[in-house]
């Protein structure tokens, strides 16, 4: 099951939304270019689990280095479909959770996803030294947001079945719910496996970015959309 589309307009620009894109790709070109240095880069502005649980145990380290690389990491990518899929995703679905909370809440809400979604994954996986990178656990925060703010919208979606597939409209509840539960059995085989990377992808950021994303969204002070205002005839200043 994969989207490609929402019928769920919204009635502001997203530019907060398109401002992540351009620069997780920039920043995505940079690491292209840095060839051989590559490894080293991501292992200074990734987050590195046991290097975390080591500051916290063992006084006296370098806090800017522990703690910038829960930022700096959400704009790492380790590959070009790791890029594609975070940034169809928040193309998909973020224009209306930016419309719903605003530019500036937006980019807060977006940000707390994805430290939030690095602290749960420490908890699963303390003594990695496999450094996590990558925005699926804010973006799994901007899902979360959409499937309780717009269970009935409308997501046009690829069923692949086996060897063949279709395209289906189904309610975003449908889609992203799914989604989550895919994520919830692929992070509980991980830790039945004592692999939390579950090869590679963190898959309890991405439960914990959901879950974090839903909470926010109750917390979160939200405006009507733009487009029931101007639906209604009532005018903004």
């Amino acid at each position: 099951m994969f989207p490609y589309r929402d019928k769920n307009p919204s009635g502001t620009f997203p530019f907060v939304t398109v401002a992540i894109i351009v620069v997780n790709t920039i920043v995505f070109i940079y690491e292209l270019s840095l060839g051989r240095n590559l490894e080293e880069f991501i292992y200074l502005y990734g987050v590195i689990p046991a290097k975390v649980m080591h500051f916290f145990s063992v006084p006296g380290g370098n806090a800017k280095s522990v703690f910038m690389p829960f930022i700096t990491s959400m704009f790492l990518h380790a590959g070009f479909m790791h890029l594609i899929g975070n940034m169809w995703y928040l193309w998909i679905f973020g224009d209306n959770i930016e419309d719903r909370l605003g530019h500036f809440k937006f980019l807060a809400f977006y940000l707390v996803c994805g430290v939030g979604a690095s602290i749960i994954f420490l908890f699963f996986g303390s003594k990695s030294l496999v450094p996590c990178v990558g925005a699926s656990g804010a973006i799994a925060g901007v899902l979360g947001a959409y499937m309780i703010t717009f269970p009935k919208a409308r997501v046009m979606t690829f069923l692949i079945l086996g060897f063949f597939w279709t395209r289906v409209e189904l309610p975003a509840i449908v889609v992203l719910g799914f989604w989550f539960v895919i994520q919830f059995f692929s992070g509980t085989a991980a830790v039945a496996s004592r692999d939390v990377a579950g090869g590679g992808v963190a898959w309890w950021a991405h439960i914990g970015g959901f879950i974090i994303g839903i909470a926010l969204m109750y917390l979160f002070p939200k405006r009507k959309p733009i487009n029931q205002w101007r639906r209604s005839g009532i005018r903004g200043d």
